[in-house]
């Protein structure tokens, strides 16, 4: 039997569009496997994301059992088990999907290299976006600090190439090493089980974000351009987790959000809306890798010397969901339940720290990463900073999301508060009987 080729998984945990494994069972047996790291993202994973990475990974083992490849599960230093499992299984190559941050740019170089080195075929591949970092370029060759003409630069480039089918199966290899049991890592939680609302909110099943996408296509795409705005509604695809951990690619969703458009013209002007938040999401990986200080500097420097408060008392009244303002307790307290929080919501929520309560974006960025199913490194430093007015092309420093009027406005009936807060009767402050932390002003 020809020398295996190993497969490294990390944030692509899929079979369809995943070039490294599709590269890998070209060239013979291909053999998964899955580092829990707590380096990979450059910090431990947060503790809604260890319990979508447990299911996440159930379902990626699934669907490569189904096409004959084995997925090996490990724990430790990621070069370092990849090096001893090549070697275990006498690999010929190790192939992947590139990273793009500071960290895993680092770390993937280190591994190619070494591997090299050894004499073992070592091939990286682009899947994480539509674009590269580096491929979107200035007219004059470097990179943008502006999404606008990011944008524009992105579409010039013309249509994101088309996702790669799944693999043919295989049939499955001998694997004389044998990998750790998922359950022996302890992702999900038990003293106490806080995930319940998590399991409520988000389907287990195989197939569920291609089943998230076709029903937003069906539902409400058409309406996404003002939908989107509205936590009352079901207006947006909820696929960010699924995007942050790689069970759909970008290109997946982006070619069949064109070709339910193409197909009902009356989609158009949602679609467009949509994918121009999916080159949204490549713009903040374009800025973390063009910026690798991005995860712990302000973009803009001279917010270096902002003063910023230190007050726990109110952070973790903000974390909790007892400001006292309907439209951030609302939404916190759906971020805690289920994992994730309507964006427009999640503005609101990080405004109110950053701007009411004068306290650093960074505490508010590492609550987000602890919370949301969807973290990702690259999403979640921009936004915060966009937000905070110290990140690139961020909201002015002074532009304050009013916590009240933004419920009124995209909440009009009442039903996000009522869902998530009903003990409130308005968006006033107070409204809840909880003693407003600040005053708007």
């Amino acid at each position: 039997m020809a020398a295996p080729t190993l497969v490294l998984f990390r944030r692509d945990l899929r079979v369809g569009d995943h070039p490294a494994l599709t590269a890998a069972m070209r060239a013979g047996p291909a053999v998964g496997l899955y580092v829990l790291d707590d380096s990979a993202d450059g910090r431990p994973l947060g503790g809604a994301a260890r319990w979508w990475l447990r299911h996440g990974l159930t379902r990626l083992s699934s669907r490569l059992e189904a096409i004959g490849v084995p997925l090996l599960l490990c724990r430790g230093e990621q070069n370092a088990e990849v090096l001893r499992v090549a070697a275990a299984l006498g690999a010929g190559g190790v192939f992947w999907n590139r990273r793009y941050t500071p960290w895993g740019v680092d770390a993937d170089t280190a591994l190619k290299a070494e591997l090299r080195r050894l004499g073992v075929t070592a091939e990286s591949f682009a899947a994480a976006y539509l674009r590269e970092p580096w491929e979107v370029k200035t007219r004059q060759g470097g990179w943008f600090k502006v999404f606008t003409p990011f944008h524009k630069a992105s579409l010039a480039l013309g249509e994101p190439s088309a996702p790669l089918p799944e693999p043919s199966p295989q049939t499955l290899p001998p694997i004389p090493l044998a990998g750790e049991a998922l359950a022996d890592w302890h992702l999900l939680p038990t003293r106490p089980d806080w995930a319940g609302g998590l399991r409520e909110t988000w389907p287990a099943a195989e197939g569920a974000a291609e089943a998230r996408l076709a029903h937003f296509l069906d539902a409400a795409a058409a309406a996404y351009a003002t939908g989107r705005d509205r936590p009352d509604r079901d207006g947006t695809s909820a696929l960010s987790p699924y995007l942050a951990f790689g069970e759909i690619s970008p290109r997946q969703v982006w070619h069949a959000t064109r070709h339910a458009a193409d197909a009902e013209p009356a989609l158009a002007a949602g679609a467009e809306a949509f994918l121009r938040q999916l080159v949204w999401r490549d713009f903040g990986a374009h800025l973390l890798y063009h910026t690798p200080t991005l995860a712990e500097r302000p973009f803009q420097e001279r917010f270096e010397a902002f003063p910023w408060a230190e007050d726990p008392a109110a952070l973790q009244a903000w974390q909790e969901g007892r400001t006292g303002y309907p439209w951030i307790d609302a939404g916190m307290r759906q971020l805690w339940q289920t994992g994730r929080m309507h964006n427009r919501v999640r503005m609101g929520a990080a405004s109110f720290l950053t701007k009411h309560l004068l306290l650093p974006w960074q505490a508010g960025e590492a609550w987000f990463w602890d919370t949301l199913v969807d973290a990702d490194p690259a999403q979640n430093i921009a936004n915060w900073q966009w937000v905070a007015g110290c990140g690139a092309d961020a909201a002015p420093y002074f532009r304050i999301f009013n916590p009240i009027t933004q419920g009124a406005k995209f909440d009009p009936s009442g039903a996000y508060r009522r869902r998530w807060q009903p003990e409130a009767q308005s968006y006033a402050p107070g409204a809840a009987g909880i003693p407003p932390l600040v005053d708007h002003k």
